[in-house]
């Protein structure tokens, strides 16, 4: 099954073929350096990341830019706020971003392009707009004429007409316009605020000129992939299409992919209803970065995001699952008797081909055929817990058995599902945490252990200390036991 991506351009979903054989140029709307990052931006960018991450493992060499917006009305108000500068806020948000990125596990992008650093760049392409005819200037602000643009409107599939009708009312009427749906390619400087010299005066660029001259300077006229937030469509990437195609006479993007929103207790997340989450925040809370990570790669990129803390607490618990499995090799490496039975070789990698294993070869195939389905990292983390859940069995035994009792081939066998479940996770930028200190009877109980909890439990129940008796259910569970309570008042466990 060939990789299909949701294109938003054609709101269809369509087979993926690059423009250059076995290459990909993506570009993605970056961030405004005014503020610390939000669980929306984590959203975005984990799902780009993974997008990246899943076409190199595929074997395409990837150029993947993303951009600074530096210069932005918030900017320079945060400046004046602070008693700053434009530049320092910048800086200082940038150094942020980072930090922030980098915790969730982000690959940095190949490059990462200021705005201000491509003020010739802008001014060259408003002034080709000019001599097309589709640019104009009024007293030191130069506008984008929508009318030269006959498919204005073919990404968000908003009429021009229907537009018109309904701008009256998100739209102030001005005398410099000539259709109020025209919007600024430079803006006249006002007074007190950052400028830069021009033909048409001080000013600076308006913010949908610069993604259009980034992505023509980093990555050429026509791209494969365009990413950035549904937010994103109109206006942001509907005037990116409309100046960048007039300019050039290329096609902008083949693919124009856009992810979901974040919805908190069931609204919209803004800072206005006071629902607004940065991703510091929450690491300081002390989820963990792949907690995040797994929560959010739980629900397809292209639907709404519902944060609630039972839904983070559950990811908690599923990661946790998942990662006592990927810790599966420093214990193997804890235990010298182990090491004698078994060859700890290096993970897998997409050429290693599982064919003397049916089982890993379909699994292999499964998560390669979720991917394929528009980026399905539901699907994928599914096949990542159908490889766990062995591995998770091989660990109790550890505790269970003695070690020197376990069959050398079903450790090697275990060991490989490791192997798959690794590489698999990597796809996806999972990374286990090993804590150096843990060791297996530390991690998992004895069958022994169990039943003396099983008793406990029972004993509280009959005293009716039911709190008791869930925390004991709850811990258990924690530990991936689960109880079963029989009617004839016998409790069962099982691994989970």
């Amino acid at each position: 099954m060939p990789l299909k991506l949701s294109n938003s351009l054609t709101k269809k979903t369509e087979e993926f073929c690059p423009i250059t054989p076995e290459k990909v140029k993506i570009y993605c709307c970056g961030v405004t350096v005014y503020d610390l990052c939000h669980l929306g931006h984590a959203r975005s960018y984990i799902s780009w990341d993974v997008l990246r991450r899943y076409f190199i493992w595929l074997g395409y060499k990837v150029c993947f830019v993303q951009n600074f917006t530096d210069i932005d009305d918030k900017i320079i108000k945060k400046a004046a706020e602070e008693n700053s500068t434009m530049e320092e806020v910048s800086q200082k948000n940038i150094e942020e971003f980072f930090i922030d990125m980098d915790a969730i596990g982000i690959l940095r992008p190949d490059r990462m392009p200021k705005a201000t650093d491509y003020l010739n760049s802008i001014k060259e392409m408003i002034e080709n707009l000019e001599r097309k005819g589709a640019a104009y200037s009024f007293e030191g602000d130069v506008y984008f004429s929508v009318k030269k643009y006959k498919d204005y409107g073919k990404l968000s599939k908003r009429n021009l007409e229907d537009q018109k009708v309904n701008a009256g009312g998100r739209l102030k009427n001005s005398d410099k316009k000539e259709n109020n749906l025209d919007f600024a390619l430079w803006k006249k400087a006002k007074s007190g605020e950052p400028s830069y010299s021009s033909k048409w005066g001080k000013g600076r660029p308006g913010w949908h000129i610069e993604c259009s001259a980034m992505v023509l300077k980093e990555l050429g006229k026509t791209i494969d992939i365009h990413l950035g937030g549904a937010d994103l469509i109109f206006p942001h990437h509907e005037n990116e299409i409309a100046q960048s195609e007039v300019c050039n006479g290329r096609e902008l993007a083949k693919f124009w992919l856009h992810n979901g929103m974040v919805n908190v207790g069931g609204e919209k997340m803004s800072k206005s209803l006071g629902n607004f989450t940065t991703i510091r925040s929450l690491l300081e809370k002390g989820i963990s970065p792949m907690t995040l990570r797994f929560f959010i790669l739980q629900t397809n990129y292209r639907k709404p995001l519902d944060f609630t803390d039972e839904a983070l607490k559950a990811a908690s618990k599923g990661w946790e699952r998942l990662n006592i499995s990927l810790c599966f090799n420093n214990i193997l490496k804890k235990e010298d008797q182990i090491k004698r039975k078994i060859n700890l070789d290096k993970p897998i990698k997409k050429s290693f081909k599982v064919n003397d294993n049916d089982m890993l070869s379909k699994l292999l195939l499964d998560f390669e055929k979720h991917m394929n389905d528009d980026l399905n990292t539901s699907g994928a983390l599914s096949i990542l817990f159908e490889l766990s859940q062995p591995i998770r069995k091989c660990i109790n035994l550890l505790k269970q058995k003695e070690i020197n009792e376990l069959n050398p081939d079903y450790l090697n066998e275990t060991y490989k599902k490791w192997q798959l479940l690794t590489e698999l996770a990597g796809v996806l930028g999972l990374k286990a945490i090993y804590n150096k200190e843990q060791k297996v009877n530390k991690t998992i109980l004895s069958n022994i252990e169990i039943e003396e909890l099983i008793k406990e439990r029972s004993s509280a129940k009959e005293k009716k200390d039911f709190n008791q008796a869930d925390k004991i259910r709850n811990d258990l569970k924690n530990m991936n036991i689960e109880l079963i309570d029989k009617p004839n008042g016998i409790t069962e466990w099982k691994n989970i």
